[in-house]
């Protein structure tokens, strides 16, 4: 089997070190991620200047690794039309972010969004993310990443969809199992600072907190917060059949 990582964390991030660490036992591997934190980036690819890219050596033997100065879209999409076009990938692992990636989290992640290209050009895709901002042990996510990835092997996914796992940060031990989910909602207060440059000119920086959102007992969060590694199913067909008729009789 032959894996593709990618990341929006950057190539020397710690979440696709475990990864590459434990899916080499069964798999080979190869990574092309960004050259450094490309976080929230959403599906943005590169349009206005070179994409960089540039093999780049990791502390493992029979791993080629290529970093890339885009987006993880762009990662994605320079690997499977351009490195890899004469050695596809069997599938793809984006991740493990560091941070979960849940309920409308995922409109805004770089790491499901390359999860997302990989699965636009017709590969198993998987987006990967540990519920933690700290540091933290990844083995137990990449542990999980391990026995999807094997599960999945005599199995298929529907045409564009890809798997969403979210792992909360726990020792092995304490974790509850695996729950199948819907996304929930996730909702933040934001700020925007406002601030003036050495030349005076205004600029504003946003930060901001998650506020509690009530969520349905079968929704990646609450699944998450209750200490379960959740598993959800996306795909991205994002039209609203349920009023495609209504909006027939407006008379446009």
């Amino acid at each position: 089997m032959h894996i593709l990582l990618t990341n929006d964390d950057g190539i020397l991030a710690p979440g696709i070190k475990a990864l590459w660490q434990e899916l080499s036992h069964f798999a080979r591997i190869t990574v092309v991620a960004p050259d450094s934190e490309k976080s929230a980036s959403s599906q943005a690819i590169t349009v206005h200047h070179p994409i960089w890219v540039d093999e780049h050596p990791l502390d493992a033997a029979n791993i080629c690794a290529w970093r890339v100065g885009g987006t993880p879209t762009d990662c994605v999409k320079v690997a499977l039309e351009s490195l890899l076009a004469d050695d596809l990938p069997d599938i793809i692992v984006s991740g493990i972010n560091q941070g979960s990636n849940m309920g409308t989290d995922v409109l805004y992640s770089g790491t499901v969004s390359a999860a997302i290209e990989g699965a636009l050009h017709g590969l198993p895709a998987i987006a990967m993310s540990l519920d933690s901002w700290e540091t933290f042990d990844f083995e137990p996510a990449a542990k999980t990443a391990r026995k999807v990835i094997e599960t999945m092997i005599n199995r298929s996914l529907p045409p564009n969809t890809l798997l969403n796992v979210n792992v909360p940060a726990l020792p092995e031990s304490q974790l509850k199992g695996i729950a199948i989910t819907k996304l929930g909602v996730r909702n933040y207060e934001n700020t925007f600072e406002r601030r003036q440059d050495p030349r005076g000119r205004t600029y504003y920086w946003m930060s901001g907190r998650v506020s509690d959102t009530e969520n349905a007992p079968d929704s990646d969060i609450v699944a998450v917060q209750n200490g379960k590694i959740s598993v959800t199913p996306i795909h991205f067909d994002l039209t609203n059949y349920g009023i495609m008729n209504a909006l027939g009789t407006w008379g446009l």
